[in-house]
């Protein structure tokens, strides 16, 4: 009988220190996970930056929530008041939808306006991070809005 308390005593021991190892690594993969998604933040933020000074906005506008949304419209050459748009995802497939819609041809505007193509587009929209980045430091130049020719 002492052979099986004993027994038993390890076991419990063991489940313990499994559970305190696992509980050390899921904390170690959420704290990696959470400095990758700072890490990718920071770049999509300095990317953006240095877009918004190309285009004659103040940089730090990247910095403030709504007001970057409303420098991020008028870069792409769209009224202020399509901030209000994203408002649309209370509605939920249809909202999802629309608000992937509005994402896609904003940084269309945006890609159009630094003399970009379609191909810049759904790097921004994709990969979002690099491409800003290369929009920032990169040769494009802002052209802004270009009038239709006759």
């Amino acid at each position: 009988m002492h052979t099986l308390t004993t027994i038993l005593a390890q076991a419990s021991g063991n489940q313990e220190a499994a559970a305190v190892a696992f509980g050390a690594t899921l904390m170690a993969f959420f704290a990696a996970f959470f400095l990758v998604f700072v890490v990718i933040g920071i770049v999509t933020l300095i990317g953006m930056w240095k877009v918004f000074t190309k285009a004659g906005e103040p940089g730090w506008a990247v910095l403030v929530p709504i007001y970057n949304l409303i420098v991020l419209l008028r870069i792409a050459g769209l009224p202020w008041y399509w901030v209000f748009t994203p408002l649309i995802v209370v509605i939920p497939l249809l909202g999802a939808i629309a608000y992937l819609v509005w994402i896609v041809w904003v940084h269309h505007r945006i890609s159009t306006n630094f003399g970009q193509g379609v191909g810049y587009t759904i790097g921004l929209t994709l990969l979002g991070p690099i491409f800003w980045l290369i929009l920032g430091f990169g040769s494009s130049k802002y052209v802004g809005e270009q009038p239709a020719q006759a």
